[in-house]
């Protein structure tokens, strides 16, 4: 029988769609299924978005696209950007992508191999670490910890870095835990990079619209002493609940876009031309949609913290930013995964061990509160009365 190479002997996979799978499953069964587990929003893509890809259809929008996205979403891209955050961004740096993922792949690849560096963070999204193993670099974790709300310390990240260090991955507002990098961190850790002019930055900025309080979004396009080495990742799934529609972008540097516009060629060709123009309406478009769903998640995220501090064994921090709960769950006298399984098959409710992200999300698991109230309150209840 065929062997595929030992690389993708080292590639992990995402354990949140294993986890939709089985409650997809269990729920076609009959079982009452509450699923906490995903990461998309509940919300339906706005009215005006979905008709700007009716549109395109109409009007003939059905061949291929330039590798890097149509010249049209690529300025649209280049103006939000500068309105968001008052930077200047050219629209050839833009390289449009199915989804976001393409983007932390494409980087990884260009740095990673046997010999060199990749500090990530942990907990963090389970892809970078996988696709970090596959290339043959080590993976460096920046641990993050429940003390300081899931934040880096840019002293421990900086002590971390050697010689051998090609990419450093940020991610912030954070996934799986909700933790905001405050500008105070970020500014040291750019202040002390200067030392590594050779260490490439990727700041995964996916949930920079969901936010919390007075807190405001850090975007590193803002420090123009990084951007001739600086990788950004953004979308439309999370912002205008687009999961489904397949696109996200990447903002590279002069220097290595043409490299992330060849892997896209070879990989994917192009992006769907209707999700492109459909995108643009999303850009151009108003942004009442997204303060209502930000009003709601709000609301949620308060709820459930509530609710999951009052479970027995459970301990939740406040999440500043995107739509996800972290709760400790080390006193309960179960470990992540067995929790994770027991609470899918016993009480029907779907969320994702926190060794889903690494090993230091070991006693914890993660809720999404991208689910109406009533389910969060049905969920911990039935939580809080299986564990009481």
């Amino acid at each position: 029988m065929p062997e595929p190479i030992d690389a993708f002997g080292r590639l992990g996979t995402e354990t949140a769609f294993e986890v939709l799978a089985r409650a997809q499953k269990l729920a076609a069964e009959g079982k009452d299924i509450i699923n906490l587990g995903i990461g998309q929003p509940d919300f339906r893509t706005p009215e005006h978005i979905v008709n700007a890809g009716k549109e395109a259809l109409d009007a003939g929008a059905h061949g291929y696209t330039p590798a890097a996205g149509i010249p049209q979403l690529r300025d649209a891209v280049a103006f939000d950007l500068n309105k968001r955050h008052g930077v200047n961004v050219d629209a050839s740096s833009v390289l449009i992508t199915p989804g976001a993922k393409p983007v932390m792949y494409f980087a990884i690849l260009l740095f990673g191999q046997s010999g060199t560096e990749i500090m990530y963070p942990n907990p963090g999204f389970p892809i970078y670490e996988s696709v970090i193993n596959f290339t043959g670099a080590t993976a460096v974790p920046i641990e993050l910890h429940e003390s300081n709300g899931f934040s880096f310390d840019a002293d421990q990240v900086l002590a971390k870095v050697t010689e051998k260090t090609r990419l450093i991955i940020l991610n912030s507002p954070g996934n799986p835990t909700g933790g905001v990098v405050p500008r105070d961190q970020i500014e040291k850790l750019i202040a002390g990079l200067e030392a590594y002019p050779d260490v490439t930055i990727l700041s995964d900025e996916i949930y920079s619209w969901i936010l919390y309080g007075d807190r405001q979004h850090v975007s590193l396009l803002q420090y123009p002493e990084i951007r001739d080495r600086l990788i950004i990742i953004d979308g439309w799934s999370k912002t205008y609940a687009m999961t489904g529609w397949r696109i996200g972008y990447g903002i590279w540097p002069e220097s290595l876009f043409a490299h992330a516009e060849r892997l896209a060629v070879n990989s994917y060709s192009c992006v769907n031309a209707v999700t492109q123009h459909a995108a643009i309406a999303a850009l151009e478009g108003p942004d009442t949609d997204i303060h209502t769903m930000l009003t709601a998640f709000n609301e949620r995220r308060e709820i459930i913290v509530r609710e999951l501090n009052n479970i027995p064994g459970f301990r939740c921090t406040d999440p500043g930013g995107a739509f996800y709960a972290f709760p400790n769950i080390a006193q309960t006298g179960f470990d992540s995964s067995t929790l994770q399984k027991k609470l899918l098959e016993e009480v029907g409710v779907a969320v994702v061990s926190g060794t889903s992200f690494g090993n230091m999300g070991e006693g914890y698991l993660r809720f999404s509160y991208a689910a109406s109230t009533e389910e969060i309150l049905d969920a911990t209840s039935r939580i809080r009365s299986l564990l009481s």
